[in-house]
């Protein structure tokens, strides 16, 4: 929840029939239920849940063909697998775009998270170019594309934006302007290392972390 924002107060049930536990028990409500009663069934009030917003985890995924040396594709899929599954048991939304040789794909567009869509994952290839700016400015588009399905729920939900690369690439994309929270996964795993994907973390102001 941003700084300063209340959360909104809790909506407190009367029983109608026989008494179903929905949320934790509003004991001042209860309390005056009772009165000098004892305390029995339907004096319960209950306080309805809050939803927690999902958040968004959307994936940009480098398939291109350095990317395919040394097994570090088989890697990044493996490591996207497990975010995706991880969203799919917090139930969050996840997204996944592919930049390589055949250019950006979004392989799994913006919703609820799904154990299949690490299936899918799975069986993409790779091989040709690395086109980082042109899956930055499609990340935006998608990121600004789901605020607007979601329409005012999107403001109090976050976006977590993972990059998975090796960073080889001469691009010199600008951080993506829709993303709350940005982690780089770097899987260059080189005897001599260029090193872009640190670079581009400290210059983002992002998480950096080492997939490979």
């Amino acid at each position: 929840m941003p700084a300063g924002a209340h959360a909104p107060a809790a909506v407190v049930r009367a029983p109608s029939g026989p008494a179903t536990p929905r949320g934790a028990i509003a004991w001042l409500p209860t309390l005056q239920a009772k009165g000098r009663n004892a305390l029995a069934a339907q004096h319960l009030r209950w306080r309805e849940p809050q939803a927690k917003p999902s958040t968004l985890h959307l994936l940009l995924l480098d398939t291109s063909g350095s990317m395919r040396q040394g097994g570090r594709l088989a890697r990044a899929k493996g490591y996207a697998a497990n975010v995706l599954e991880q969203a799919a048991r917090a139930g969050d939304h996840v997204a996944l775009l592919c930049f390589g040789g055949q250019g950006v794909e979004v392989l799994v567009p913006p919703g609820p998270a799904r154990r299949a869509a690490a299936v899918r994952v799975q069986q993409r290839g790779g091989g040709g170019g690395t086109p980082l700016a042109q899956a930055m400015a499609a990340a935006d588009n998608l990121m600004a594309q789901h605020r607007r399905v979601r329409g005012t729920s999107a403001s109090a939900a976050s976006t977590v934006l993972w990059l998975l690369t090796d960073g080889r690439t001469l691009e010199q994309p600008r951080a993506p302007l829709g993303a709350d929270q940005l982690v780089v996964v770097d899987f260059e795993d080189a005897k001599v290392r260029v090193g872009r994907c640190a670079d581009w973390a400290a210059r983002w102001g992002a998480e950096y972390r080492q997939g490979a």
